[in-house]
């Protein structure tokens, strides 16, 4: 099954910072979407704390094609 969000903005140092959900069409910043996976409302995703700012990642599964990108 393919990952419902994408990413569709990143930094100069390439950290993602703003997702669509591609089913719903809504848009969100890291913040709002590391929020709603945390509230479980993502599932197929999981936060990792990177340079000690809360990263959203997509689980693990055996696909390359449906990484955050």
């Amino acid at each position: 099954m393919a990952k419902k969000v994408i990413s569709i903005a990143q930094n100069a140092t390439g950290r993602n910072t703003s997702f669509r959900d591609v089913s719903t069409g809504t848009k969100m910043t890291r913040s709002q979407f590391v929020s709603k996976i945390e509230n479980n409302q993502y599932n197929d995703y999981h936060v990792r704390i990177i340079n000690k700012v809360k990263t959203p990642c997509s689980n693990p599964d055996k696909s390359e094609r449906n990484n955050l990108g």
